[in-house]
């Protein structure tokens, strides 16, 4: 059998890097359609729609898995280097990422099964809708930021998790007090403290999507490089 030429086995391990690259993206999909359908069986109460976001959840954990193998694959065959190596190892920092968004996506609609025959506050209700919007914003950006390897637009998603934060608070703020107000409503404003905390954690996941961005294009921590500008700002 004839040796494979060296632009061939360039190409091929271009395309594997490409097709991780895709996976990524399409799991990122997966992701945020999730998080949708688990948003709204909460503010919805649709059973039918949290099951399907329970079962869906399955395949967001098997795409992980596939990501996980493909990038232990490479890095054992090709022994890459550098940027390569470096893209390889953050892809599969970014896909624990998205299966923990995941996880929380299915914990909205988990939570909503407790909840049947409630009637939410208006005020709660824009505020999920409200904290529901920006995450999947915080999201999409990250992941944008890490397929276009876009350090400054890595910066702004993480100076935006402070919105998102500032939101939690705010529900925990309101729950709290319709738990004061009446010791019956303890049960159900604790599901929905939890589903609050759900939205404030894929906030967080999509904080470190955007910090393994801005390492891929840098090669530097964005929290490194945050603390030396400031130190710099201090200094002038």
């Amino acid at each position: 059998m004839p040796a494979s030429s060296p632009e061939h086995i360039v190409t091929s391990y271009t395309d594997e890097l490409l097709a991780l690259a895709r996976a990524i993206a399409e799991m990122g999909g997966q992701v945020e359609v999730a998080i949708e359908n688990g948003t709204k069986a909460l503010l919805k109460l649709d059973r039918e729609l949290a099951e399907l976001t329970i079962i869906a959840d399955q395949r967001i954990d098997d795409m992980q898995r596939r990501i996980d193998d493909m990038a232990v694959s490479m890095i054992a065959r090709r022994q890459p280097m550098a940027s390569d190596l470096r893209a390889i190892i953050t892809s599969i920092h970014v896909a624990n990422d998205l299966e923990r968004i995941g996880d929380m996506a299915k914990q909205l609609a988990r939570r909503s099964l407790k909840l049947e025959g409630i009637n939410l506050q208006p005020t709660f209700y824009n505020g999920v809708k409200n904290m529901t919007a920006l995450v999947l914003r915080q999201v999409k950006d990250a992941l944008d930021a890490y397929a276009n390897r876009d350090a400054a637009a890595s910066v702004e998603v993480c100076n935006r998790d402070d919105e998102v934060d500032a939101m939690h608070t705010s529900l925990f703020r309101e729950l709290l007090t319709y738990m004061l107000e009446d010791p019956r409503n303890i049960t159900t404003c604790t599901h929905l403290l939890f589903c609050a905390k759900n939205l404030e954690r894929i906030g967080d996941h999509a904080t470190n999507i955007a910090e393994r961005a801005y390492y891929l294009e840098t090669g530097k921590q964005l929290t490194s490089d945050v603390q030396e500008l400031q130190r710099q700002q201090i200094k002038t």
